[in-house]
């Protein structure tokens, strides 16, 4: 049970240095993204906010951007997906 969590806490720590990494480009456009959370399974969840919550290429960043550089540089991540924004 310890080693899952160790693991677990390790995935996420390698997903916000990466999330550093990309923050600047999103932020550039008014926008920022929030970690939620990850999965044991590798799904990684993320909460788009200021320009990208409601921009409509969101998708397009989440998948071609967030996801792609997630994936390319954390073998752990199978996917990433938005979660709404709370009101």
């Amino acid at each position: 049970m310890m080693e899952l969590y160790q693991r677990r806490l390790k995935v996420r720590e390698k997903v916000e240095e990466a999330l550093k990494s990309i923050r600047p480009g999103l932020q550039a456009d008014g926008g920022d993204v929030e970690l939620v959370e990850v999965t044991d399974e590798g799904v990684v969840k993320v909460r788009l906010k200021g320009a990208c919550g409601g921009c409509p290429m969101s998708q397009l960043t989440l998948k071609q951007g967030i996801e792609r550089r997630l994936k390319a540089s954390i073998p752990e991540v199978k996917s990433v997906e938005s979660v709404p924004l709370q009101r």
